[in-house]
């Protein structure tokens, strides 16, 4: 499962672009020369223009049967999409959270059985409050899928950069109210506080040349 990619230059999916995660991993995927097309995959525009980067906006991503054509060929899928379970059922959360990644991840592993899997988990997942335990066996049933690779990577605080933003109110307040201190606490914390940039990178990084273990903790990120 963690062998490395052998292509030098690579395709790749990015579901969730628009969020802020996926934000900074577009970003990222677009600077980096390996890569030779982006395609995005999402309910709503990225609202960017780039050469190698394409859009396909699904009104139901439960169903991506319309687009199958446009989803094989490539050698990355980097899965940012998710929500927050706050205030959500835990049906509802493992609806969006289990139900559509691991739909999804199984149509692309019979289209793309050389792929590399990327799934944004967070610091915290296999715990026993709610949205751990999803997360949790979406990790578990993700790994047990037919891909080249696949990597569940478990940051936790993020800071946003290069004019990156959260789609949620709530966290926008946060990071604004922490931003002045967030260079404090990367020093402080190393292996606690990434940023958007570095895991987009490290990303790339896992589909390019592997890692040796299926998890990547947030140290492991800013480590790569």
């Amino acid at each position: 499962m963690n062998t490395a990619a052998s292509a030098t230059r690579i395709r790749v999916l990015i579901f969730g672009a628009t969020g802020m995660v996926g934000q900074g991993v577009l970003r990222e995927c677009l600077l980096d020369p390996d890569v030779e097309l982006v395609v995005t995959v999402g309910r709503s525009s990225t609202v960017q223009s780039d050469a190698k980067l394409r859009e396909i906006l699904a009104a139901d991503l439960f169903d991506l049967s319309p687009f199958q054509s446009q989803l094989s060929g490539f050698g990355a899928c980097f899965f940012c999409l998710g929500v927050s379970s706050a205030g959500m059922s835990e049906a509802d959360y493992t609806r969006v959270t289990y139900d559509l990644t691991l739909r999804t991840a199984k149509l692309l592993a019979r289209l793309n059985p050389q792929m590399t899997f990327v799934y944004v988990s967070g610091a915290g997942t296999g715990g026993q409050s709610m949205w751990a335990r999803v997360k949790g066996k979406t990790e578990e049933d993700l790994l047990r899928l037919p891909f080249k690779a696949a990597y569940m990577f478990r940051p936790a605080l993020i800071q946003p950069m290069h004019g990156v933003r959260s789609k949620t109110r709530s966290y926008r307040v946060f990071y604004a109210l922490l931003w002045p201190v967030m260079p404090i606490l990367r020093r402080l914390l190393p292996g606690y506080v990434t940023t958007t940039e570095q895991v987009g990178r490290a990303m790339l990084a896992v589909a390019k040349r592997g890692f040796p273990k299926p998890i990547l903790e947030s140290r492991d990120i800013v480590r790569l």
